[in-house]
């Protein structure tokens, strides 16, 4: 008789849930492209048997919805209990209920568990009663501040093959009257600089605009600041790859998100590009004002992708 598998030889089988308009589909079609056999809106009572079948060659990924009819948590619970011969994992698509209340209202889509109550009410019904699923998770994230393309980065952070892969880095810049944006690995304040925003000829520039730029750079502060940075990220970033890391967020904040932030952003992507690494760049609060714009990826590995 053949030796059972180890954990590492074992596939992965990922459970896909979460709230309606949360992300459910869309990460379900980025595991696919990730390599993983996926089936979307699978009934639960179906699992069992599709796992009793003949042994996965591929990661399977299966997205579950709680609008079918036999949607059970505790059988949930077991099924993530009873596989020995698959390493099973859940990952949980979360979002606000104010983002997701936009969502619905945008595609004026009908939620599933909308009552006469209105929307939110389905909403909060839902969110109430995938909790328990939501603290079970093995794996979280909050789209609330994801686009599609954000939402493929921290998937392929997560599941894409580590043979071969290099390291990419995405540059985020944020306002911190925003919080925090999701999936940062390493922050950096840059509220110390001086800000454009108190010039009144500057103020509805932004970070990419060359005038700017130069009153930050005149910051006597501003070489040794972006000097710190680039020393400290060509120290940490090799680490990073050689222990298998496939994506790394940087977020640099500031007070608005629309100058230092934005312009150190800029310069610290480029060094890095320019150092030979994949990078891409992402302007949270800029994107939500002009929409989202992708340029060409960096196939190369030195360029800077605009995200």
């Amino acid at each position: 008789m053949a030796d059972a598998p180890t954990t590492s030889q074992k596939p992965r089988l990922v459970f896909v849930t979460g709230p309606a308009g949360a992300g459910r589909t869309s990460a379900i079609k980025v595991l696919e492209d990730l390599g993983f056999e996926t089936i979307d809106n699978l009934p639960l009572g179906m699992v069992g048997r599709l796992l009793d079948g003949s042994p996965l060659e591929r990661p399977l990924a299966l997205g579950l919805d709680t609008r079918n009819r036999d949607y059970s948590i505790q059988l949930l619970f077991e099924l993530l209990e009873q596989h020995i011969d698959y390493v099973p994992e859940l990952l949980f698509l979360d979002c606000s209920r104010e983002v997701l209340q936009r969502r619905f209202s945008e595609t004026r889509r009908r939620h599933p568990l909308t009552t006469s109550d209105g929307i939110m009410d389905g909403i909060d019904t839902e969110r109430a009663m995938l909790a328990s699923v939501r603290d079970r998770a093995d794996i979280l994230i909050d789209t609330t501040e994801l686009s599609v393309h954000g939402l493929r980065e921290a998937l392929d952070g997560l599941f894409a093959p580590k043979q071969g892969r290099v390291l990419s880095v995405t540059v985020t810049s944020f306002s911190y009257k925003r919080g925090l944006p999701t999936g940062m690995d390493l922050v950096y304040d840059c509220r110390f600089l001086r800000n454009p925003y108190w010039d009144p000829s500057l103020r509805s520039m932004t970070g990419q605009d060359a005038a700017v730029g130069a009153y930050i750079r005149d910051d006597e502060r501003f070489a040794e600041f972006l000097q710190k940075l680039q020393d400290l990220s060509k120290f940490l970033l090799p680490a990073y790859a050689e222990e298998g890391k496939a994506h790394l967020g940087i977020g640099l904040g500031c007070t608005g998100g629309q100058h230092r932030s934005v312009f150190v952003t800029e310069k610290l992507a480029q060094a890095l590009a320019d150092q030979g690494w994949q990078v891409s760049i992402r302007h949270r609060e800029l994107d939500r004002h002009n929409g989202r714009k992708v340029s060409g990826s960096n196939n190369a590995g030195s360029g800077v992708a605009k995200a």
